[in-house]
């Protein structure tokens, strides 16, 4: 592990940060972003309802995903609640869903007046837990969302199958990946009965707001049109929003690799050590990095809190922060159903750290300085850890 030197303090503790300046711009405006907007400002598009940009990105996204829906949205949290009703979620349905996930993706449930059914997680990558979903069903269970998290894949064919022994829907929520992700030769959000994306202002691909949903079934996709349409459309998504998506992924493979070499440098060095354990990802798959996610123990940081070791990170310009709460944790238990106790989801509360996925196009050099950041908290847990 890097080291740094022993009179060297923690920028917390008035030390230099490792990262002067931070090391987290984002978005980044591009020489292809530049010429977009320029076009967008010349041509007047940019305050159009119709132009080519929204068709240009419906293209590209079926060509990506060989899906031939495609509703282009204003939000992801938007985009999952019109899976739900795609799907025909009615009042009384149980969904199931991961007990660790997005706050929205519980609330858009419980919206609709069904009711969310909490699985536990895995310890080695804190997904869903496939062997859990068939205890978790009922007659009245109508759908399952799976959430790929922090840089872990869901082993979704496992899903499916289960799914379809059950009778029951796979929505697959694929916010935090681009289309670099893989599941074997698939790409990942192209095998569900539907998937949703989120081009929200801090992922990997943005526009500010912004979402799809995308499906190979026609009658998923004739109700969401359906539902959308109120003499316009309900939930769009602008022209302006579409033209700068596209050239973002013409540079979206670059940097996956910038970000997974920084992830693999990160995961390397931290195989023998015990302060942190990264997700894992599944062998034969691509994982994408929105954020890496880490199990943090306070005890081998002196009894240093999450909460505090995080501003230490963020103070040395490594932007790490605290994971989701466990839905469970924050809902009145009227409002879901587990069928048992939901023991991963706990720790996953209490212990999950995230690195953001800027910092991770530093390539290498960014792994080193991580583990200089880290090294200095950990020679100076005690005194960090004092009020």
């Amino acid at each position: 592990m890097a080291t740094s030197s022993d009179s060297e303090f923690p920028a917390l503790l008035g030390g230099t940060p490792v990262c002067e300046g931070g090391n987290s711009d984002w978005p980044i405006c591009d020489e292809s972003l530049q010429l977009r907007f320029r076009e967008l400002i010349e041509t007047g598009a940019w305050g159009r309802y119709h132009a080519e940009y929204v068709t240009e990105l419906e293209e590209r996204l079926r060509t990506l995903y060989q899906l031939t829906n495609v509703q282009l949205v204003s939000s992801g949290t938007v985009a999952m609640e019109l899976a739900l009703r795609g799907l025909k979620i009615a009042p009384g349905d149980r969904v199931l869903m991961s007990a660790y996930d997005f706050k929205a993706n519980f609330v858009n449930v419980v919206q609709l007046g069904a009711i969310p059914v909490l699985i536990d997680i895995r310890d080695a990558d804190g997904q869903l837990d496939v062997e859990k979903i068939a205890a978790a069903a009922t007659d009245n269970t109508k759908a399952i969302i799976v959430s790929h998290l922090h840089g872990g894949l869901v082993d979704l064919s496992r899903v499916t199958s289960v799914a379809e022994d059950l009778g029951i829907a796979v929505i697959e929520d694929c916010c935090q990946l681009s289309s670099c992700a893989r599941d074997g030769n698939s790409v990942v959000g192209s095998q569900a009965d539907v998937s949703i994306l989120s081009f929200g202002g801090s992922k990997l691909l943005t526009s500010g707001r912004g979402g799809a949903v995308l499906t190979h079934r026609d009658d998923i996709a004739q109700r969401i049109k359906t539902y959308c349409q109120r003499g316009n459309l309900a939930y769009p998504l602008s022209e302006m929003q579409a033209a700068v998506l596209v050239p973002q992924y013409e540079s979206l493979p670059q940097r996956h690799c910038q970000r997974q070499e920084c992830v693999d440098a990160i995961r390397r060095e931290l195989m023998d050590s015990h302060l942190l354990r990264p997700f894992s990802c599944r062998e034969n798959s691509i994982a994408d990095y929105y954020k890496l996610g880490f199990w943090y123990e306070t005890q081998q940081f002196e009894g240093m809190t999450r909460e505090r070791f995080c501003e230490a990170m963020k103070a040395e310009g490594i932007p790490i922060n605290v994971g989701f709460p466990a839905l469970h944790r924050i809902h009145s238990k009227r409002r879901f159903e587990c069928v048992e106790e939901l023991t991963v989801a706990d720790r996953a509360h209490e212990q999950i750290v995230v690195l953001h996925h800027p910092f991770l196009l530093g390539g290498e050099p960014a792994a080193r300085q991580f583990f200089l950041a880290l090294d200095k908290l950990t020679r100076h847990a005690r005194i960090l850890t004092q009020p």
